[in-house]
């Protein structure tokens, strides 16, 4: 498939954030977007980088009506001589095509999609913010497009990928430890369901939980176990971590969690450098009583948007359950500033991990 590139005027670029600058997440979008269409008689075709803009949709597209979305995160980074490199793209591309089979929607192909962003990156590499902890967020999204109502899955499918020059997730700084409220009120998922994909649904089924967080004063979601109301799964945004006893422990991947690309470079950094690990069943007791005794050394969350996320207390009920001192935890703060080194490659470890924007060869 060829893919075409139409340049944006010059004058759609914005001036970079200067350094007082607070960069919004997700706020402002580079100049350019990836898209291309799928049809079930033609498959993929209509590839094109192109200047960003609206998106029009029959009102009857079955996205509208019946949900039929997917959509992923990923980052890339400025090195130190300049360079773009993304972040474990083919992981997270795979991760989308076991979304795209879960929602009776098209594979892409992993090593054109990876060369169209590449492609999308290189044209707008000057929209790389310069601040600390800044980067590239990109949103590759699918679509059903298909006209006409009545519950099926839709034989037409847009994707497309958006770029947002983005700082950190949070309103506070990286390292600064964040509260949790406990949600014991909704569910998030089960086993069987879809609560381990990036679908929309379920990121708008959380956002009444996520208001009934910020009322409590924290600032996301910890999802317990939807059979029992027993067992810490994850939060909102992030997959969670805890430290009981100098030992990282994580849930497990059971089918109700994503499989987070981050969480799973938390466990391969830390295996690497000796940490014991443990994937398991953590009750939300064990956190509660662990954060009570000091048993709980400290707890963090992972994520593509949000990097590393120290967590200073677990608000429950009424109750606020402060982790340790309620600053941000040692194995947290070392893993926030490996795991960025790495990411900007200022670290050598794990160099599979970053692939250089213009590494990549022309797709045939």
């Amino acid at each position: 498939m060829r893919l075409d590139v139409i340049r944006a005027p010059d004058t759609s670029r914005t001036a970079p954030p200067a350094a007082s600058e607070t960069l919004e997440f997700g706020r402002r979008f580079t100049p350019h977007m990836f898209t291309m269409c799928f049809s079930a008689a033609d498959g993929w075709s209509a590839a094109r980088v192109e200047p960003y803009h609206a998106i029009s949709l029959d009102p009857s597209a079955l996205v509208f009506h019946y949900g039929q979305e997917i959509f992923e995160g990923m980052k890339a980074y400025a090195a130190p001589d300049g360079s773009i490199h993304l972040f474990r793209p083919d992981d997270h591309i795979a991760r989308m095509n076991r979304s795209a089979r879960r929602m009776c929607m098209p594979e892409v192909d992993a090593s054109f999609v990876r060369h169209a962003l590449s492609t999308l990156l290189a044209i707008d590499a000057a929209e790389m913010p310069q601040l600390p902890a800044s980067s590239l967020y990109l949103r590759p999204t699918m679509i059903a497009t298909s006209v006409g109502l009545g519950v099926r899955s839709s034989d037409q499918f847009l994707f497309f990928c958006l770029v947002s020059p983005v700082g950190g997730y949070f309103d506070s700084a990286a390292s600064s430890p964040v509260a949790i409220h406990v949600n014991e009120g909704h569910v998030r998922a089960v086993r069987g369901g879809v609560g381990d994909i990036k679908v929309g649904g379920n990121y708008a089924a959380s956002l009444l939980a996520a208001e009934e967080a910020r009322a409590a004063g924290c600032v996301q979601t910890l999802w317990l176990d939807a059979i029992e109301h027993k067992y810490v799964e994850e939060v909102g945004t992030m997959n969670v971590f805890f430290v009981f006893d100098d030992v990282l422990v994580t849930p497990p991947l059971t089918g109700t969690i994503l499989a987070g690309i981050t969480r799973d470079s938390v466990l391969r950094i830390a295996l690497h450098e000796g940490r014991r690990v443990e994937e398991r069943a953590i009750s939300l007791a064990e956190v509660l009583d662990g954060a009570k005794s000091g048993r709980l050394q400290e707890a963090f969350g992972s994520g593509t948007a949000v990097g590393i996320s120290p967590i200073g207390a677990f608000v429950h009920r009424a109750d606020r359950h402060v982790v340790r001192d309620g600053g941000s935890g040692p194995i947290a703060l070392s893993m926030l500033r490996l795991l960025s080194a790495i990411q900007r490659g200022e670290n050598s470890l794990f160099p599979e991990w970053r692939t250089r924007v213009d590494a990549y060869p022309r797709a045939g």
